[in-house]
């Protein structure tokens, strides 16, 4: 599914959108949750700082573990210092400066590909916890 960022309506849906996919795919509520809200900040990373995108949200599995992988792209001027842009507290836009190193901590798997004057596109992926048999318990 590919939505488009282009305006705070559009960020909404998307959160709504993705708690739906990650659901789905089999994420548990807090699971769903970081994935939502890492999801969010990379949105409004998109709308802030790179003038709108999109966000292609693909359901993935890994054997038998299913997840999900949203990928955020945009057309804006890109990061020129990627290191410092991860660092926390650092911002451009009068924020907590958490949006990027946040949104890597909540999620299994981050990758972030810049090139200045050409874009910025973000990869992340949350993944279900695998399913396993009930304790049997003995006393």
């Amino acid at each position: 599914m590919l939505l488009q960022v282009r305006s705070d309506p559009d960020v909404a849906l998307m959160r709504q959108r993705v708690r739906q996919a990650a659901a789905l795919a089999g994420l548990g509520l807090v699971e769903q949750t970081k994935l939502v809200t890492a999801a969010s900040e990379l949105a409004r990373n998109t709308l802030v700082h790179g003038g709108g995108g999109s966000v292609e949200v693909t359901p993935v599995s890994r054997g038998a573990t299913a997840g999900l992988r949203l990928r955020f792209s945009d057309s804006g001027p890109g990061i020129p210092d990627v290191e410092l842009a991860m660092t926390d507290g650092w911002t451009t836009a009068g924020g907590l400066g958490l949006g990027l190193s946040g949104s890597r901590r909540l999620v299994h798997e981050f990758a972030l590909d810049t090139v200045p004057g050409q874009g910025t596109t973000v990869t992340i992926a949350s993944w279900a916890a695998p399913t396993t048999a009930p304790p049997v318990w003995s006393w």
